[in-house]
């Protein structure tokens, strides 16, 4: 004699699909777990960050006294040498001293020009490095001199480029000390710099933005 009740018809129906469910959920449970796991082993063996870029000191060439600019003799993205006179201010040859990329160049012939007002500015190409920002309490104590770095550069996106630690700064990249009245405790950051070989990666430029993970 066969059980022909409507719900019990019904119950052993959706039976299968319960099973599917929740099969489907321990399965998609154990991914995510897995996966979890595998970031959380990643992230002890990294210090990342995603606020990175490719940086040098800029070099401000500018006249020593007041005077009108008269003549700029080079162009944006020029390679200078060593002495070589880049602009005329009044009776004043401004040159370089070092060897060095224009990145700005000011053309505004007959602006007077006041002592320390750059009119080209430059960079040494050989001081490029990778500079980022990293907070005090997101594994800044796990950073020294000397460390092996990844890093990629969004122009280029996930091509991969290897460095080191060069030096991580003694104090805060604010410089001084600020109290906040509030619950919150102020994080701190400090800069971290990473050297590179510049010969083996010409086509790093300065302000390029970069993603850093110094390996611990």
């Amino acid at each position: 004699m066969t059980d022909s009740h409507p719900k019990t018809a019904e119950k052993n129906k959706n039976t299968p699909m319960r099973k599917k469910i929740v099969l489907t959920l321990i399965v998609v449970g154990v991914i995510a777990f897995i996966g979890g796991t595998l970031y959380w082993l990643h992230t002890r063996q990294f210090v990342y960050s995603d606020k990175a870029q490719v940086s040098a000191p800029l070099i401000k060439l500018a006249p020593h006294a007041p005077g009108e600019l008269k003549h700029v003799f080079v162009n944006l993205g020029d390679a200078i040498a060593p002495y070589t006179a880049v602009a005329r201010v009044g009776d004043e040859m401004i040159s370089s001293q070092v060897r060095g990329i224009a990145v700005v160049v000011q053309q505004d012939i007959g602006t007077i020009y006041q002592p320390g007002q750059a009119v080209v500015t430059m960079i040494d190409p050989t001081a490029l490095r990778i500079e980022t920002q990293i907070q005090e309490d997101k594994g800044l104590k796990d950073i020294h001199v000397g460390q092996r770095a990844n890093f990629t550069v969004d122009a280029f996106g996930s091509k991969q480029y290897e460095g080191t630690v060069e030096s991580v700064s003694q104090t805060d990249s604010q410089g001084d000390v600020v109290f906040n009245i509030s619950d919150q405790r102020q994080e701190n950051s400090f800069d971290v710099k990473i050297q590179y070989d510049h010969d083996l990666y010409p086509e790093l430029q300065n302000g390029m933005s970069a993603k850093v993970w110094i390996v611990k």
